[in-house]
């Protein structure tokens, strides 16, 4: 059984701030995250053990983009997106 049997998947994008580590300049900037909620009703022909995981496995968000390019005009540089959070329990 694979993941794609268990749960249901979307992108969203939110809106996050953060600041530029070379010119010090905050903006607003989107951030795509893929959205995993489970479904519903339990697939077929799952063995006890795949009934178990379904059971136990929760809603949760990974974030797709880990680069973003600084939005002031005169930097323009990437920057790694500053915080270790990748993966969100909904």
């Amino acid at each position: 059984m694979q993941e794609r049997d268990i749960f249901d998947e979307r992108q969203e994008t939110k809106r996050a701030s953060f600041s530029c580590p070379f010119c010090r300049e905050r903006n607003d900037y989107d951030v795509r995250w893929m959205t995993r909620r489970k479904k519903k009703n339990l697939p077929r022909n799952l063995n006890q053990q795949d009934r178990q995981r379904f059971e136990k496995s929760r809603d949760y968000m990974v974030r797709v983009d880990d680069m973003l390019m600084c939005k002031n005009m005169r930097c323009r540089k990437r920057f790694e997106i500053p915080s270790a959070q990748s993966v969100v329990f909904i």
